[in-house]
């Protein structure tokens, strides 16, 4: 029995080989920064939690029942625990199995089948300690218990990636129903004031100063408006139903004054950014572990080639009258060591290694396609914050040129200086600018949280904290 636990200790000792490949993480196939913007070092570039980057208290409010409500993020979160679950399965093949077993047995033998010739009843009680264990001398169990870890951090970085991006949906959602309040509102004001000049158009005619022709343009433009006014009802409408699938519950009532989309609504995000920032962003962080739950699986493929090596013993007491089961002489023990070594598979083992070596590469290329993804999104958004203050501020002047256009062709028909024909291409013009206002800064706040989404902001609230990044 000594020599049994000293070959067992020594085989122990053996145990522990890995056949996993070292792992590189591959290189970023892209530009060490963007184009845009002032460069900043990797260090002390850290993104505001998503309660300090929106500022709209509506809107935190919105976005914390979101995270508290939403089924997709609860799905994802369910589905770390699933892995969690699954790699707590794999680590305990490493340790030794121990199984308690009572058994009891009472038999009756005919007389015919007796070498006694006569009837008898026999008995037989056992308690039993079992062990079974496998020597992981070549690192099998151990590679799969580095497979499995690595798919659960990925299904935690997967779990992330849905939050962000339901922090980010919430806030453009409810950006997109204040814009849409807000061109209900200028619709129902441009209709109001297209009915007006109808009415003085339809006296006007009436009285033979204005044609059929501006009577029928000045209908025509308030029929256009009524088109407006109700697609525009329709959109308020959906963008209440939008919101209520992302909050998992019916939608509150919002305030019919929201905060204004010309106030400060974001937070100024950092205009000088390294692209080693992309490292932190949960797709990325995903693709990698699951790079490594890969690598690891072509140790595993590769130890299958190697022997296997069980140990099973059994140790307890036996008896065939139960009062005797724990006296004096009724111990015993057994030992059962097997080894299985692998002759001839048809090729199975090759093409498993095979496998997993393809599944890598194939890993090692959506890695890199998540990096440039990544890079590609940034950059649309740095040149898009750019180029959005431009244009907004441009559309403002728009604006302001085409109310005093308006003010001016107004007065100037009233006058009997223009026809109405100048009144109606101001309105239309005013019309259109005061959408255009509303619809580009709209695409300006809404390329901001796409910004802040595609740098990895929005999976804290207000301290980031500690990063968990793998190591290169």
């Amino acid at each position: 029995m000594k020599r049994c636990l000293l070959s067992l200790a020594v085989m122990a000792a053996l145990s522990g080989c890995s056949l996993i490949p070292d792992y590189q993480r591959p290189a970023a196939p892209v530009p060490s920064a963007w184009e845009t913007g002032d460069q900043a070092s990797a260090s002390g570039t850290v993104l505001i939690g998503w309660q300090s980057f929106f500022k709209d208290p509506e809107l935190q409010r919105l976005i914390a029942v979101a995270l508290e409500n939403n089924r997709d993020l609860r799905v994802a979160a369910l589905t770390v625990e699933a892995n969690r679950a699954l790699y707590g399965i794999q680590r305990a093949e490493v340790y030794p199995q121990l199984d308690l077993n009572g058994n009891g047995s009472r038999m009756r033998m005919p007389a015919d089948l007796s070498n006694s010739g006569e009837s008898s009843i026999t008995s037989q009680y056992s308690a039993t300690v079992g062990v079974s264990w496998e020597l992981d001398l070549f690192g099998r169990i151990a590679s799969l218990r580095e497979q499995a870890l690595q798919e659960f951090l990925a299904s935690d970085e997967a779990r992330r990636g849905v939050q962000i991006s339901l922090v980010a949906n919430v806030a453009s959602t409810y950006f997109t129903w204040q814009a849409d309040q807000a061109l209900l509102e200028v619709t129902r004001e441009t209709l109001d004031t297209y009915e007006e000049s109808l009415a003085l158009t339809n006296r006007s005619f009436e009285v033979g100063v204005a044609s059929s022709l501006e009577l029928s343009q000045a209908r025509t433009a308030v029929e256009t408006a009524r088109v407006r006014l109700a697609q525009y009802r329709r959109f308020v409408a959906q963008d209440r139903n939008a919101l209520t699938a992302l909050l998992g519950q019916a939608a509150p009532q919002l305030p019919a004054q929201s905060a204004s989309l010309n106030q400060q609504l974001l937070a100024e995000l950092p205009v000088g950014l390294p692209s080693e920032v992309l490292y932190q962003r949960p797709d990325i962080l995903q693709a990698e572990y699951q790079l490594r739950a890969v690598n690891a699986s072509i140790g595993a493929a590769k130890a299958a080639f190697f022997p296997s090596i069980s140990l099973t013993g059994a140790g307890g007491t036996a008896s065939s009258d139960l009062d005797g089961l724990f006296g004096s002489g009724s111990e015993y023990w057994s030992f059962t060591p097997s080894i299985s070594v692998p002759i001839f598979r048809a090729g199975a083992l090759k093409a498993s290694l095979d496998y997993a070596e393809i599944i890598k590469n194939q890993q090692v290329a959506q890695y890199e396609g998540a990096i440039q993804t990544a890079f590609q999104e940034v950059a649309d958004g740095l040149v898009a914050r750019e180029t959005y203050i431009e244009q907004v501020n441009a559309q403002r002047a728009l604006l302001e040129t085409s109310e005093d256009y308006y003010r001016l062709a107004d007065r100037r028909y009233r006058t009997g200086i223009d026809s109405y024909l100048t009144v109606l291409d101001a309105q239309r013009q005013l019309f259109e600018a005061r959408q255009g206002a509303v619809t580009d800064r709209l695409s300006q706040l809404i390329s901001e949280v796409n910004l802040y989404k595609a740098l990895g902001g929005g999976w804290y609230e207000a301290q980031p904290p500690e990063v968990r990044e793998p190591e290169a």
